[in-house]
């Protein structure tokens, strides 16, 4: 039996160390189009691999899929986070948990991951060719012919499809003519571009650990870490949000406002407490020496010039309307967003090949016998914090399995 991979991903990999366990007798070879392999498994989590989530149960674990936790469900029974960890352990990579639950290899470096995915890709008797582009594929009774830019023609009996996310449609359109649907691709998992506020991009670098972000007009809202870059907002809230409203903020060209609570979970009332006791009990002490609340410095020096309240104010001469102006930009500060920043190595999609039309049980394609999928070429996608690759474990884990 021979076996095509295509694709030479975290799911690729996976789904061709799975096929060689469950079919140790199979030809399987990995196809990618590329000089390099594993090239997201190298740059993501800052280089240092974040696997999986530690996020328990399973059924709150799914909610981090803006598209495709239903479906999952049911590879997630097959091959699940504590079955991506036991993998690895027992391959000899370690895994920790961090506290904001991603886990990552305890070397902290994504190379220990792609040594141990290409080693036992090695071991288990698999190939992989780099370089090479598949430029037709054909469905036949007992397969399909697979011809490649060199002019050769191969004929497997398998063909698993890991060719990952793509933001060109065009890119589909060889599994469009197999007769697969393709739900149009849009970006995810990107952070937003503020142009029209340079005091803001002065805190470049600058992190907040908790803060609620809206996008106006909608009901899109994530809390979590805000980062401050020089072009505009990112950190876990922002990519949250971006991965929620993918398509609706696509629609709206990526022009909108975002409204951001510092404050993260206080509402107005228990501000107001909390400046009222700041003011009362810090009275004598410069208000740029006395926050209500935990906020780095510089952000809290930068708020504090949006309502124009000089540093060295003692908080006994700050006026009422200066207080209400103060709770106002600590709840409801509002930018203008024009455009968005994706890292290209990084990048994730929402979009790809109708869910509908796979057996999630098998990973096998309904309309094309013999085909598998798995990882991003799907239309599935999950926020920040290695989501997104434990998809890509389980679906390549199960599409190996070629419905054994």
């Amino acid at each position: 039996m021979k076996v095509a991979v295509i694709g030479g991903g975290a799911a690729g990999f996976f789904a061709a160390i799975s096929c060689k366990t469950q079919h140790p007798d199979a030809a399987v070879s990995i196809f990618e189009k590329t000089a390099k392999t594993l090239t997201k498994v190298k740059v993501s989590g800052g280089g240092r691999c974040n696997v999986t989530n530690a996020c328990e149960p399973q059924s709150e674990f799914l909610r981090h899929y803006p598209r495709g936790q239903k479906q999952l469900k049911k590879t997630f029974n097959h091959f699940n986070r504590k079955d991506t960890i036991e993998w690895f352990e027992k391959k000899g990579v370690l895994i920790k948990a961090e506290s904001d639950g991603r886990m990552f290899p305890k070397t902290d470096d994504s190379q220990t991951i792609i040594d141990c995915l290409r080693n036992e890709v090695k071991n288990r008797g698999a190939s992989v060719v780099t370089k090479v582009a598949i430029m037709a594929l054909i469905s036949e009774p007992e397969g399909f012919s697979l011809t490649f830019d060199s002019g050769q023609t191969q004929f497997f009996n398998h063909v698993i499809v890991a060719t990952g996310g793509s933001s060109k449609s065009a890119s589909y359109d060889w599994l469009r003519k197999l007769g697969h649907a393709i739900v149009e691709p849009v970006p995810s998992l990107f952070t937003f571009n503020i142009q029209d506020e340079p005091r803001l991009k002065a805190l470049m670098g600058l992190a907040v650990p908790y803060a609620l972000v809206k996008i106006q007009g909608t009901k899109l809202a994530q809390g979590g870490p805000v980062l401050i870059t020089h072009w505009g907002l990112s950190g876990p809230a922002a990519l949250k949000l971006s991965a929620w409203g993918a398509r609706q903020l696509h629609e709206m060209k990526y022009d909108f406002n975002v409204q951001i609570n510092w404050a993260g979970t206080m509402n107005e009332e228990m501000l107001r407490t909390e400046v009222t006791k700041t003011s009362e009990q810090q009275s004598k002490k410069k208000i740029i020496n006395a926050k209500p609340f935990e906020l780095p410095n510089r952000l809290w020096e930068y708020l504090l010039s949006r309502v124009d309240l000089k540093n060295d104010t003692i908080w006994t001469e700050v006026k009422k309307k200066d207080k209400n102006r103060l709770i106002n930009v600590l709840l409801n500060d509002e930018y203008k967003v024009l455009g968005k920043t994706t890292f290209k190595e990084e990048f994730v999609t929402c979009g790809g090949v109708e869910l509908s039309e796979v057996d999630f049980n098998t990973m096998e394609s309904r309309k094309v016998p013999g085909m598998y999928f798995a990882g991003e070429v799907l239309d599935i996608d999950g926020v920040t914090g290695g989501f997104n690759f434990q998809a890509a474990w389980s679906t390549g884990f199960v599409a190996g399995k070629l419905g054994k």
